[in-house]
C-alpha cells in the first residue's frame, strides 16, 4: 500500500466516526460502506458501554467524535509531512494496550499501520468492543489492510517490535519480556495543572473538563493541582459545579463515599463539595472522586519539580506557565503529534531495522 492510500483510507474513517456525536447519531448518505457499518457501530457503542461500566455513552462518542476531527487528510497529511516514510521494510509491531479510557491504544494502531507495518494487537479486557469493528472497517475501504491487522488473546509470539502500555509494575514485566526487542514500554503518568490565583472563572470552567472527562482515568487527566500559599479555592469550586452530575454515576459515587470515608477514618484534611474532594498530596496520581494538591512559592521551584519529577507527568496545564504547558481545557484533545510519554512513535517506527 502506498502512503497515500494508508491516509486516504484513515481519512475515510474519520468521515465515519463523525456520524457519531454526543447531539445525536446521523447517518449521512456519501460515507463510504455505511450501510454495512453504521447499525453495526452503533451496537458496538452499546457493547462498549455495557462491558465496561466506566465507559458511558457519552464518554464513548465524545472519543469517537475527536478521532472524527482528528482523522482527515489534511491532518494527516501534515502529522506525516516530517518523516520519510517512503523506504519503510514491513515489520510485525506488537502492541499491548491499556483500557483506562476509550480506544486508548488507537494512537499506536494508527501509527503503525499509516508507517507502513504490520500490526499485532493484544487488547484489554476493559476496552475491546470497539478497536476490532474499526479495524474492520478500514479493510473494507482498503482490503491490502487485512493482511496486516491482527488481534490475539494470547501471548504475543512473531513480532520484531514492542510498543506496550501499562503500570509502573506491568512496566517491569514487559522490560523483562520484551527487553532484547526494539521497545516503547510506557508506565504511570498523570497531568497536572498549575494555578495562580489569577484564572479566570472561564478557565477554571474548562479546567474542569480536563479534570472530570473519562472519570480522571486518562494519563491527560488533571489529577493533581500546584497552588500558591494560601490559595482561596472557592472560585475554583465555584468554576466546575456544572459537573456536579457526576456523582450520579454509581460507580462514580461509590469511589467518592468510600475513599472520603478512608480519608476520615486516617484524619487527614479535605476540602470537598460533594462531588470532588481536594486533598493535600505529593503524589501525583490521585484516586476517583479526588483531587490531590500541592502548594509552591514561585516558578522557579516549580520548573525544578516539574523537571525532577518529568517521568511521572503527562500534561502540564496552565495559561502560559512554559512553552511545553497547554491551556485549560484541551488535555482531551491531542493532536497527531502529540505523543503520549514525549515519546515519537512514528521516528521510532522508521528505525526498526
Amino acid at each position: 500500500m502506498l502512503l497515500n492510500d494508508r491516509i486516504t483510507a484513515f481519512s475515510e474513517l474519520g468521515k465515519f466516526l463523525s456520524q457519531f456525536k454526543n447531539t445525536g447519531y446521523e447517518k449521512i448518505n456519501n460515507i463510504k460502506n455505511n450501510e454495512d457499518f453504521f447499525d453495526g457501530m452503533t451496537q458496538k457503542i452499546e457493547s462498549a458501554k455495557h462491558h465496561n461500566g466506566w465507559f458511558t455513552e457519552e464518554n464513548i462518542v465524545f472519543s469517537l467524535s475527536q478521532w472524527s476531527k482528528t482523522l482527515t487528510k489534511h491532518n494527516l497529511e501534515q502529522w506525516l509531512s516530517s518523516y520519510s516514510l517512503d523506504q519503510i521494510e514491513s515489520k510485525t509491531i506488537g502492541i499491548i494496550m491499556a483500557g483506562n479510557i476509550p480506544l486508548v491504544g488507537f494512537h499506536d494502531f494508527i501509527s503503525v499501520l499509516i508507517s507502513g507495518h504490520n500490526v499485532l494487537v493484544k487488547q484489554s479486557s476493559n476496552d475491546n468492543q470497539l478497536l476490532p469493528y474499526l479495524a474492520s472497517y478500514l479493510i473494507s475501504i482498503a482490503p491490502k489492510f487485512k493482511n496486516k491487522i491482527s488481534f490475539t488473546t494470547e501471548k504475543l509470539t512473531g513480532f520484531d517490535a514492542i510498543i506496550a502500555t501499562g503500570s509502573n509494575n506491568t512496566a517491569r514485566y514487559f522490560e523483562h519480556y520484551f527487553g532484547n526487542k526494539p521497545n516503547i514500554i510506557r508506565k504511570n503518568r498523570n497531568s497536572v495543572a498549575v494555578l495562580t490565583g489569577n484564572e479566570s472563572k472561564e478557565q477554571l470552567a474548562a479546567l474542569g473538563n480536563d479534570i472530570f472527562r473519562y472519570y480522571g482515568l486518562g494519563c491527560r487527566s488533571v489529577s493533581k493541582l500546584m497552588v500558591p500559599k494560601g490559595y482561596d479555592f472557592d472560585l475554583f469550586f465555584k468554576s466546575i459545579y456544572a459537573h456536579n452530575d457526576i456523582i450520579n454515576g454509581a460507580k462514580y459515587a461509590n469511589n467518592y463515599d468510600y475513599n472520603k470515608a478512608v480519608y476520615l477514618m486516617s484524619s487527614f484534611k479535605l476540602l470537598e463539595n460533594g462531588f470532588l474532594m481536594l486533598k493535600e498530596d505529593t503524589s501525583y496520581g490521585s484516586p476517583i472522586a479526588t483531587l490531590f494538591y500541592e502548594t509552591y512559592n514561585n516558578k522557579e521551584e516549580l520548573i525544578q519539580k516539574f523537571e525532577k519529577d518529568k517521568e511521572a507527568i503527562q500534561c502540564i496545564v496552565s495559561d502560559d506557565f512554559s512553552e511545553e504547558s497547554i491551556d485549560f481545557g484541551t488535555t482531551q484533545h491531542p493532536s497527531l503529534s502529540d505523543y503520549a510519554d514525549n515519546i515519537d512513535v512514528i521516528e521510532f517506527l522508521t528505525k526498526i531495522q
